[in-house]
C-alpha cells in the first residue's frame, strides 16, 4: 500500500512538474536581459517596457479581450437558456435532436468547425450581403457557438444535481414561474453560471484555430498575434506578454474561486436556516 502510495505522489508531482515548470521558467526568462529566450543575460525588465510601446500588441490584446468579453456574456445566456430547456424540460418534441445539436461542437474538431463557420459566412455574405469582410463580428458570432456548449453542459450538469422540490415548493407557496427562476433557480445555479462564463471567456481569449478561418486582415486577435511571432523565433516581449497573461488569469481565477466559495456557503447557510425554520 506504501510504495502504490509513493508511486502516485510521484507520478502527481511529475505531471505538476512537467506542466508548470516550463511556465515558470518562462517567467523567469521574461525578465532575461539578453535578447536571445533561452540564453540568460541578466535580470532586466526591458522587454516589459518594449511590450507596452508595441501599439501591435496592445490592439491585439484589447480585440481579443473585447471578443472574449461579449462572446463569454452572449454564450453564458444562450448556454444557460439551453441547459435549463434539458434539465427542466424531459420530454418535448425534439427534444434528442435539440441535445445534439447543443452538444455537437463539444466533440467536433475545431478545424472542422472553423472551415463550416467560414462557408457559413461566405454563402451569408452572397445571399444577404454581410459580412462584407470577416473580422470582429464574425469571429464573436463563432466563438459564441463554440463556447455556449460548453456553458451548457456545466449548467446542465448543475441542474441535474439540484433538489427539484424546493422550485416545487415555492410554486405550492404561490410563486410565479418567473420568481421561481428569479429567487430559487438561479441561485442555486449562479456557480455553475460563473465557472460556464469563466471558461468561456478563456475559452475564446486563447482560441487560434477558428479565430483563424473566421477573421479578417486588420482583425490581429492576441492569440494568432503571438502564434505568428513563435513561428519567427521565441523573443523575450513573447515571455513577458505570456507572463502577464498568466498574472491576470490567476488572479482572476483566484477572485472567481473566492466568490463561489462564498455564495455556496451563503446558499447552504440559507438552506440550513429555511430547513429549521420548518422544523
Amino acid at each position: 500500500m506504501k510504495r502504490k502510495s509513493r508511486f502516485l505522489v510521484t507520478m502527481l508531482c511529475f505531471g505538476f512538474a512537467f506542466f508548470y515548470v516550463p511556465i515558470l521558467s518562462m517567467m523567469v526568462f521574461s525578465f532575461n536581459n539578453a535578447r536571445l529566450a533561452t540564453v540568460w543575460g541578466g535580470f532586466s525588465t526591458k522587454w516589459y517596457a518594449k511590450l507596452f510601446e508595441n501599439d501591435q500588441v496592445i490592439n491585439a490584446a484589447i480585440l481579443s479581450v473585447k471578443i472574449a468579453l461579449l462572446s463569454a456574456t452572449f454564450a453564458t445566456i444562450l448556454g444557460t437558456m439551453a441547459g435549463l430547456a434539458l434539465a427542466r424540460f424531459k420530454s418535448f418534441r425534439g427534444r434528442t435532436l435539440f441535445s445534439g445539436l447543443v452538444t455537437a461542437p463539444l466533440i467536433m474538431p475545431e478545424v472542422i468547425t472553423g472551415i463550416s463557420s467560414l462557408i457559413f459566412f461566405i454563402m451569408l455574405a452572397e445571399w444577404v450581403g454581410w459580412p462584407a469582410q470577416r473580422g470582429f463580428a464574425t469571429v464573436t458570432l463563432a466563438h459564441i457557438t463554440f463556447s455556449m456548449v460548453f456553458v451548457t453542459t456545466i449548467v446542465h450538469s448543475r441542474l441535474s444535481e439540484a433538489d427539484v422540490s424546493v422550485e416545487e415548493a415555492a410554486m405550492d407557496l404561490g410563486s410565479r414561474p418567473w420568481q421561481v427562476m428569479k429567487d430559487v433557480t438561479l441561485p442555486i445555479i449562479s456557480p455553475a453560471i460563473l465557472s460556464g462564463w469563466l471558461l468561456a471567456f478563456t475559452i475564446s481569449l486563447d482560441d487560434v484555430v477558428i479565430t483563424s478561418f473566421t477573421t479578417g486582415p486588420g482583425n490581429t486577435t492576441l492569440p494568432l498575434l503571438i502564434w505568428s511571432k513563435v513561428k519567427l523565433g521565441v523573443t523575450p516581449d513573447v515571455n513577458a506578454l505570456a507572463t502577464i497573461t498568466v498574472c491576470v488569469v490567476g488572479i482572476g481565477v483566484i477572485i472567481a474561486g473566492i466568490i463561489m466559495n462564498a455564495a455556496e456557503r451563503r446558499r447552504e447557510r440559507d438552506a440550513q436556516l429555511a430547513y429549521q425554520a420548518n422544523l
